[in-house]
């Protein structure tokens, strides 16, 4: 019989101090690239005095704690401080509309909010509309506005004695609320256990996800408010990679020299922030990022074309990664088979990848049936596992979205027989034209191959003889140019000849949510109200028609 030992992130905390202590925390402050530096020891020391400070405000057991900030050396230090006090750190995402920005406060009911002072003019405007908030800490010495009452984080940590000792907490305790980007109606809180949390930071240790490591040095470019980094603060905690904190500057310009001058191994950011790296790249061929070992990327599906582009010319691997803000994330990745070389490599790379271990995932059809593993049949892919949100927080959709424990994830997915996962979907934005289903996500990865397109997002457009028929709303490469012929040939062979749009619109950008994603739902809405102008290919007359 083994000793049950808690899983709360007191270990990681505890480890940073003692194992851990020599890895380091760098932060850039500012665009000519100054930095500061901290030990994993240092960095403790400060946590144990944030932790006295929170205390003594009476601060405690279940209490919310927001933060409000860029990924620093303080952000992680509030990471660790909040939850190991028994309190909840919540991640407020910086890029949510002001209404929903009050309104995660509100539900969650946040007593204290760190702010970064970059971030003061946003937060200064929501918070007459804060009902719970009794104290505003602001990271830096830019102005506090008109926040109020007020304190400097500086100011809290010099006064401050150290927490004499660290609480016990219960492995399933809330240790983090983290809400969802609320693409339809208002964003839904998913609360995250120190247990949940201590196991989704082991299982990115494993050699087939992300193999995380002490010889590691991370840069999380994915937000703190983004499903909590990936879970990569408290992997690095835990396994003693150095973080390296990019702060507000988040340009291929600024990234490029971090990766460079930090030797960074381990790069995570979306899609876009890839795509900038790479355009970057391409124009700045004496840039060096070979000290980069794994690029991991999720958030929203990776175009193919991009993932060689950046293997091929820089020798960048992507890692593809599928997560949501209800899996911590970590659900699924896309290490191909050991013995796979040229096409079937990149098929393996280019899919969603297989259940990570602990995570188990079935895919229903819509009669509720449990289909094979055969790549061929389709339905919702569900996930359910220790690091599976069972609910959401004070939130009647819960009884729609979980049953049984299982996760409905409302994407639309085959798996083939050694588990590769492919998402043709989301259930929301998948076209039925005559009576037959068109994946918008193959559609856009294809079009995203051709080299003038920067981004393509596909939607569904009324039809009078199918129903629906997918448009295609593209962005090009500044300087480049691309006709709805051209691109219409470029698809010939790449997918079936009837999913093939014959109705195009190019747009200066796709409209994205608070994390990065395609936010179709704007894009459907600026049809409906005639402000996307399609050009549609005739394909009796054989012309292009605006």
């Amino acid at each position: 019989m083994q000793h049950d030992f808690p899983l709360t992130l007191h270990h990681v905390l505890d480890r940073m101090r003692t194992l851990n202590a020599d890895a380091e925390v760098v932060t850039l402050r500012t665009a000519e690239g100054t930095r500061t530096r901290a030990t994993f020891a240092e960095v403790a020391a400060r946590v144990d005095l944030l932790a006295g400070a929170l205390q003594v405000r009476g601060i405690g057991e279940g209490d919310r704690v927001g933060t409000f900030a860029w990924n620093s050396q303080e952000h992680i230090e509030l990471y660790l401080a909040i939850p190991c006090i028994g309190s909840v750190l919540h991640t407020l995402n910086i890029r949510l509309f002001p209404e929903q920005l009050a309104y995660v406060a509100n539900h969650a009911r946040d007593r204290v909010i760190f702010v970064d002072d970059s971030l003061v003019p946003i937060l200064e405007k929501v918070a007459p509309l804060l009902e719970t908030v009794e104290l505003f800490v602001v990271i830096g010495d830019g102005p506090t506005g008109a926040l109020e009452p007020v304190v400097r984080y500086d100011d809290l940590l010099a006064e401050a004695t150290p927490v004499q000792a660290y609480p016990q907490i219960d492995e399933r305790a809330a240790a983090a609320l983290c809400y969802t980007s609320g693409t339809t109606g208002n964003p839904k809180g998913v609360l995250y256990s120190h247990r949940s949390t201590l196991l989704h930071s082991m299982a990115a240790g494993l050699a087939d996800t992300f193999g995380v490591n002490r010889s590691d040095r991370i840069l999380p470019i994915v937000p703190q408010f983004h499903a909590n980094a990936w879970g990569l603060i408290y992997a690095a905690g835990l396994f003693g990679a150095s973080l390296i904190q990019p702060g507000r500057f988040l340009q291929a310009e600024p990234l490029v020299a971090l990766i460079e001058s930090e030797k960074v191994t381990f790069a995570a950011a979306v899609p876009t922030i890839w795509m900038d790296i790479l355009n970057h790249l391409d124009a700045h061929p004496d840039a060096d990022v070979s000290s980069i070992r794994l690029a991991p990327c999720g958030g929203a599906a990776v175009p193919p074309a991009l993932m060689k582009a950046l293997e091929e010319r820089h020798g960048v691997e992507i890692l593809h990664a599928w997560g949501m803000t209800e899996t911590s994330p970590l659900g699924v990745v896309a290490r191909p088979p050991a013995d796979a070389v040229g096409d079937a490599r990149w098929s393996a790379k280019s899919s969603q990848g297989r259940p990570v271990p602990l995570v188990e995932l079935r895919i229903v059809d819509e009669e509720g049936v449990v289909q094979p593993w055969d790549g061929v049949a389709a339905g919702e892919m569900q996930v359910r596992g220790p690091w599976i949100a069972s609910g959401y927080y004070l939130n009647d959709e819960s009884a729609d979205r979980f049953d049984q424990g299982w996760l409905r994830t409302g994407d639309v997915a085959s798996v083939d027989p050694q588990g590769y996962v492919r998402i043709s979907d989301r259930s929301k934005d998948i076209i039925k034209s005559g009576g037959e289903w068109v994946s918008s996500v193959e559609l856009e990865n294809e079009l995203m191959a051709h080299d003038a397109v920067r981004e393509a997002a596909v939607i569904a457009i009324p039809d009078e003889r199918y129903t629906e028929r997918p448009l295609a709303c593209v962005v090009l490469h500044e300087g480049r140019a691309a006709t709805v012929n051209e691109l219409r040939d470029h698809l010939v062979g790449r997918v079936a000849k009837w999913w093939i749009p014959e109705s195009f619109a190019f747009v200066a950008e796709v409209p994205k949510t608070s994390v990065g994603k395609f936010d179709k739902k704007v894009l459907r809405q600026q049809l409906t109200d005639g402000e996307l102008s399609v050009q549609r290919y005739d394909t009796a007359a054989q012309q292009v028609s605006l």
